[in-house]
Order: structure tokens, then C-alpha cells, then sequence
């Protein structure tokens, strides 16, 4: 019969065998999000570059853009835009983005000098607990981000840009350069940045703008910002798939060597259990076979 601390290995056992079953379960799932979510990565490049070099070559036939977008201010109050997950078990992915956040606060000043823009129930969770003012939240979309959710984003840092709210904006987010490597990164987003304009090329030959090269360049403008801010969400769904990947496969094999070292330890305890009957065994007919002499 096991003793108690046997039965007491055998349902750590199965407990660790249950978990191992989810953690490899979720570092499979997240394996397959991975794929999908590189592919839309790969996928929305293309048309951020081709909407750059549009606004590039706009902006080289203007003859220098001006547009309230583009226009550099002096910063009294900065607008901070971070993206966190909206799940957890993925690792240090979260903590790394909200740390860079956190240097930026000091770096602008102070919680005073900025407003927050947060995006997935992390980061929003960690403003409320350190009492952090949020201007704007968005959830339930950091799994598989959508445009419509980057101009939500861009529309609303935007208004608040053009109110004359904020002076610059800051993208706090997850790089994601392949599966094994994802960074916590900031670009600045507004005003857009002069140098990410320059290099364009005068379109040559006879080219009829309507309504006018300096009006498509003004209504594309607000594109560009939009389309940033998706890529931006598509790289941080990436990296974050790719975090919760490898923290699940590290769940997974630690619960394996756990297994092994229980395994190891119930093997010992039930060959104790079976010396200890076999001595009680044989102690028990000695008994008989003493008390047999003796009558």
C-alpha cells in the first residue's frame, strides 16, 4: 500500500502532466498565430513603402511640404502611444515595452508633461495601478490588429495633435526582426519627421494634378500616419505571438525535467515502500518461526 507521501508524488505528477499539456497546447497555437501574423507583417510593408515614396516624390514637387502635420513646435506636453498585450504568458514582452515607456515619462519631464495612449489591457492595467491619466484605450485587438483599429489610433492622437494638446508623438512598441529576436522600440509619429520625406523625385514630364499636388499631398498625409501606426500593431502582434511562443516551449520543458525529477523521486519512494514490506515480511515469519520453537 503507498504511503502518503506516495500518493502525494503521484498527484504532483499528474498535475505537472496536466500542465505540460496546456503549455504545449499554447506555445502550438502560438506557433501557428506566429505565421500568420509574419505574413501580415510582411504582407502591409510593401504598402507603407509605396505610400512613403508617393508622399516623398509629392513633397520633392511641392518644393517643400507645409502642412500642420509636418510643422515642429516647441514641446510643452508630449503624447506617448504604447502597445502591450492584451494576454498575458508571453513572457518579459509587456514589462519590456512598459519599461521603455517608463523612460520616456522621465525623459519628457514628468507624468505632467505627458499623455498617454494605450493599446492592449497590460498597459492600461498598469497605468490604472500607478494612477497614470489614459486620454485614450483600445482592447481586444493586439491578437490580430486591424486597419480600422491604426486609424481609431491615428485619428485620435491626431485631433489631439491639430488641437494643439499634445506637440509630439511617440509610438512605444515590440520590433519584430525574426522569431528569435523582437526589441522594444519608440519612433516618433507626429509631427512626421522632415527626413522621412526627403529623397523624393520630381515626377518628370507633363503630369496634371487635381485638384493640386500641395491638396493630394495634404489628404494623404493623414494616410501615411494611419499606415504607421498599422505596421506598428502588425510588428507588436508579431513579436508578441513570437514572446508568448517561446515562454510557453520554456514552460513546457521545465515541466518535462519537473516530470523526470518526480518520476525519479516516486521510483525511490515505492522501492522504500517494497523494502520496507519485504523486511516486514520476513520479520513477521521470523516471529512465527521463533514463537514455533519456543512451544
Amino acid at each position: 500500500m503507498a504511503t502518503a507521501r506516495l500518493r502525494q508524488i503521484r498527484r504532483r505528477i499528474r498535475s505537472v502532466q496536466s500542465t505540460r499539456k496546456i503549455t504545449r497546447a499554447m506555445e502550438l497555437i502560438a506557433a501557428s498565430r506566429i505565421m500568420k501574423a509574419q505574413s501580415r507583417v510582411e504582407a502591409a510593408r510593401p504598402y507603407v513603402e509605396e505610400l512613403t515614396k508617393v508622399v516623398r516624390d509629392l513633397a520633392a514637387q511641392t518644393g517643400g511640404a507645409q502642412h500642420p502635420l509636418l510643422e515642429e513646435r516647441e514641446v510643452s506636453k508630449a503624447g506617448i502611444v504604447v502597445v502591450t498585450s492584451d494576454r498575458g504568458l508571453a513572457g518579459a514582452y509587456s514589462s519590456n515595452v512598459l519599461k521603455v515607456l517608463e523612460g520616456a515619462i522621465i525623459r519628457e519631464g514628468g507624468l505632467g508633461k505627458v499623455r498617454l495612449y494605450a493599446i492592449g489591457r497590460k498597459g492600461i492595467s498598469y497605468s490604472r495601478y500607478r494612477a497614470y491619466p489614459l486620454a485614450f484605450e483600445l482592447t481586444g485587438v493586439t491578437d490580430q490588429p486591424g486597419y480600422d483599429s491604426a486609424k481609431e489610433v491615428a485619428e485620435a492622437v491626431v485631433t489631439d495633435y491639430l488641437a494643439g494638446e499634445i506637440d509630439v508623438v511617440h509610438v512605444i512598441y515590440t520590433e519584430f526582426y525574426n522569431l528569435g529576436v523582437q526589441r522594444a522600440e519608440e519612433f516618433q509619429l507626429l509631427p512626421i519627421p522632415k527626413h522621412e520625406l526627403e529623397g523624393g523625385e520630381e515626377f518628370q514630364g507633363e503630369f496634371i494634378f487635381e485638384p493640386s499636388a500641395e491638396r493630394i499631398l495634404e489628404s494623404l498625409l493623414p494616410r501615411y500616419v494611419e499606415g504607421r501606426a498599422f505596421a506598428a500593431l502588425l510588428e507588436s502582434s508579431a513579436s508578441e505571438h513570437a514572446a508568448r511562443r517561446r515562454a510557453m516551449k520554456a514552460a513546457t520543458d521545465n515541466a518535462e525535467e519537473l516530470l523526470k525529477t518526480l518520476e525519479r523521486i516516486e521510483a525511490r519512494e515505492r522501492q522504500a515502500d517494497i523494502t520496507t514490506e519485504i523486511l516486514e515480511v520476513v520479520g513477521g515469519a521470523e516471529a512465527l518461526r521463533e514463537l514455533a520453537s519456543t512451544e
